[in-house]
C-alpha cells in the first residue's frame, strides 16, 4: 500500500521555506528543507489543515516577485 494514501496511518503536515505544504507519513523521516507544521494526526485532519492554510499554491518567492513587479 502507498504510505501517502493509507487512511489508518498517522501523518504530518510539512512546510518549506517557500510556504508550500505537504502531507507526509509520520513513519517517514522529514526531508531536508521541510519543517513540521502539524505533528502526527489523521490523514483527514492534516488535509483539512492544508486546505485551510494553503490558499495560494505559488511559491513565496514567486508571489513576492509578482508583487514587486505589479
Amino acid at each position: 500500500m502507498n504510505p501517502f494514501e493509507d487512511e489508518k496511518s498517522t501523518y504530518r503536515v510539512l512546510i518549506n521555506d517557500e510556504r508550500q505544504y505537504s502531507l507526509w507519513p509520520a513513519s517517514i523521516e522529514v526531508p531536508d528543507g521541510w519543517s513540521i507544521a502539524v505533528d502526527e494526526s489523521t490523514r483527514a485532519a492534516c488535509l483539512d489543515y492544508i486546505d485551510r492554510h494553503w490558499g495560494d499554491m505559488r511559491p513565496q518567492s514567486l508571489r513576492e516577485a509578482m508583487e514587486r513587479g505589479a
